[in-house]
């Protein structure tokens, strides 16, 4: 069965766009099934309800809520090695 993940910024085009190919890549390597979508901060709370983890940069945080997903802050987008050990950790 794959994990949901959502990645979020505010218009849900750049910053969570970069965020999920990054975190597709970092799946792939690690070998974990997983279904990405990359949503607006308007639009976290109905796509949240299915997702097992979030990714989000600081600045969204408060846009996410209250939630039983894994929340993961992500400093750099662009950090295929951070991305990675931060979802290996979270779904180890």
């Amino acid at each position: 069965m794959a994990v949901e993940i959502l990645t979020v910024c505010g218009a849900g085009v750049g910053t969570s766009e970069i965020l999920r190919v990054t975190a597709q890549r970092a799946l792939q390597r690690l070998g974990i099934e997983a279904n990405v979508r990359a949503t607006d901060a308007e639009h976290v709370h109905d796509l949240g309800e299915d997702a097992q983890v979030i990714l989000a940069t600081s600045d969204r945080l408060g846009d996410i809520g209250r939630t039983y997903a894994q929340v993961i802050v992500i400093e750099n987008i662009l950090d295929q090695a951070e991305v990675e050990a931060k979802l290996a950790d979270a779904l180890d």
